[in-house]
């Protein structure tokens, strides 16, 4: 069995991986942990979750959980990822990053702690799903090429700390890169009073919050007297936390080094 510790194990992604880790025959759940201060210290991770007693505490921070690990899942907040990558480089455990608003500067920090030290699988969104649109927006934009203007709109709980979503991101980089183009330089994350024409290489993406929206995402290809739209809409987080079980079970047997779920799901000829 591979043994599985869970980082903030109280939040609504920790509760239901820690589910999904749980129903897997594969795959235990060694460890939970929070950050200091949190109320659910102390308490069974079952519990918080909605499992009943399963015997594993949530306690406090990494360190005290570390050396049970097999692979480490972690989807909290972009600044405790980088200090739980570099916890993780000293102790060679796996890890499954899905956390999201993760800068460059924290992403290559990631990227060579992993090559050095342990295999880790990062991605901003985990969904099985996701990951096929990622694939197909790649494809799509790749066939109709430039004639066609690419706008992205995602939504999603008001709740939700960053913006755009990294799978916005992530779906303005794979049309950007099928169409020669680089997001940072192209992209357009908000428009607001008079701003001419749309240029013809500009890839917009459009953020919208409230309520309880687990995740929705629809980009429009479109061209003149036709438009394309793709949309994926989540209506629950098991399907992140289901592929993050998943990406645990395969990560704790590759090399070391930096993956995706398109190296899990085996999308990379897809």
């Amino acid at each position: 069995m591979v043994r599985v510790v869970v980082a903030g194990a109280a939040g609504r992604m920790g509760q239901r991986i820690i589910h999904m880790v749980h129903g897997h025959p594969e795959l235990t759940l060694t460890g939970a942990f929070e950050q200091s201060g949190n109320a659910a210290i102390g308490k069974d991770a079952g519990v918080i979750s909605g499992l009943g007693e399963i015997g594993v505490t949530i306690t406090d921070g990494v360190d005290s959980v570390i050396d049970r690990a097999d692979v480490l899942i972690d989807f909290t907040f972009h600044e405790a990822t980088v200090q739980f990558a570099r916890r993780a480089a000293e102790s060679g455990t796996a890890m499954v990053i899905g956390t999201t608003g993760l800068t460059p500067e924290e992403l290559a920090t990631i990227r060579m702690l992993a090559e050095k030290h342990f295999p880790c699988v990062q991605s901003p969104n985990m969904a099985v799903g996701v990951n096929v649109l990622f694939k197909l927006v790649e494809k799509t934009a790749a066939i109709l090429g430039d004639a066609y203007d690419v706008e992205i709109v995602e939504a999603h709980h008001r709740m939700k700390k960053d913006a755009p979503s990294g799978t916005a991101l992530k779906l303005g980089q794979m049309a950007a890169t099928a169409l020669g183009r680089d997001l940072n330089e192209v992209g357009v994350m908000e428009r607001n009073g008079i701003i001419g024409e749309r240029s013809d290489s500009e890839i917009g993406i459009q953020t919208i919050r409230g309520g309880d929206i687990v995740g929705e995402h629809t980009v429009y290809f479109a061209g003149m007297g036709e438009r394309l739209e793709i949309t994926h809409r989540a209506t629950s987080r098991d399907n992140f936390a289901r592929g993050a079980a998943v990406a645990a079970r395969w990560v704790v047997d590759r090399p070391k080094g930096l993956y995706t779920m398109f190296d899990v799901l085996n999308l990379h000829t897809f």
